[in-house]
């Protein structure tokens, strides 16, 4: 089958062109324009900005999808969209586009959630992999973990109570002078500190549960600078980068193991942006090494917003027998 994909959730414009038969899995093409330079100037995206940019950028960076795989509209079977959750502007554009060419062209359409179109790029880059599996999704919008019993049949059994990981890691980096968005000068920050440096506290909620909260982190290392200038201190950027990271990633290790013993799952898929820090990967095939269970990150080129990763998802929830038509609407939550 071969497969249109559209995102529009956040700050990228993306379409894509995948082919799946079977375990055959081809990324034909995953076209994505970014924002991330017109949104640097404001410290974090702006959401009537980025609607803009989505109704500029949607017509080309389609035709150049299809252009990329050789093949015309005529030749896709199914298109699916970015739905929710999301900004709702930017959500708007891609559902209302996508519409217009499924009903125009007489294509089969479906609305795509967006966390569980991050967990479908895993199985893009493992043909193999078929849930059950336990899910961790994190970006920066999202921070929860999944009890997947298909790809269509999720459960939520722990989330962040406040901030998500990838804005806490956002809002301190700004303070460190890092450029937006943090993430990867973050990590690359956090290999020059010493993680033992910063004493703060774990994001990794007390109790019997699976939940997180980054906002008393992120205050944490507020303070720490705060503190630090008050008494004249130059604080070390890479102590308080290392410091911050690693409590990041013991908490999720931590719940982690937890929600691998309560389900039982010898699968552990992990998705989204911040997947691609690579303390969070290195903790995490630690773990699962220890405990016996298989880990699915996929690579750096799908863990960001991209379409490929919804052209996944809705061939899985084509299957299931979704279909949507020109009453489908975006949301800005799940």
């Amino acid at each position: 089958m071969l497969i249109l994909g559209i995102e529009s959730s956040c700050d990228e414009t993306s379409a894509a062109v995948v082919r799946i038969d079977g375990k055959e899995r081809v990324v034909l093409s995953n076209i994505i324009a970014s924002q991330i330079d017109t949104h640097r100037l404001y410290g974090g995206v702006v959401p009537e900005i980025a609607s803009r940019a989505h109704i500029e950028a949607i017509s080309s960076i389609t035709a150049r999808a299809l252009e990329e795989a050789e093949l015309n509209l005529s030749d896709i079977e199914l298109i699916g969209v970015t739905a929710a959750p999301g900004l709702i502007g930017a959500l708007l554009v891609g559902v209302n586009f996508a519409k217009s060419l499924a009903y125009a062209n007489n294509i089969p359409l479906v609305g795509i959630n967006h966390i569980r179109a991050h967990v479908a790029a895993a199985y893009l880059a493992y043909p193999d992999l078929e849930p059950p599996a336990l899910a961790l999704v994190v970006s920066g919008g999202h921070s929860a973990i999944y009890d997947i019993k298909t790809p269509v049949d999720f459960t939520e059994i722990g989330s962040t109570r406040d901030d998500a990981v990838g804005e806490a890691f956002d809002k301190v980096g700004r303070l460190l002078g890092l450029p937006y968005p943090a993430g990867a000068a973050f990590d690359r920050l956090a290999n020059e500190g010493d993680e033992t440096a910063v004493s703060l506290p774990s994001p990794a909620i007390g109790g019997q549960n699976l939940d997180f909260s980054f906002s008393g982190l992120k205050t944490a290392a507020v303070n720490y600078l705060h503190t630090c200038e008050q008494r004249g201190i130059v604080p070390d950027r890479g102590d308080l980068a290392a410091s911050f990271t690693k409590s990041v990633v013991e908490a999720f290790a931590q719940k982690l193991e937890g929600a691998l013993r309560l389900t039982g799952h010898k699968r552990l898929i992990v998705a989204g942006g911040v997947a691609a820090n690579s303390h969070l990967r290195r903790r995490l095939y630690t773990l699962c090494e220890l405990m016996q269970v298989k880990l699915y990150i996929p690579p750096l080129s799908l863990c960001g917003d991209n379409a490929a990763m919804v052209a996944a998802q809705a061939y899985y929830e084509y299957l299931s027998g979704k279909r949507d038509g020109t009453d489908l609407n975006a949301s800005a939550t799940v």
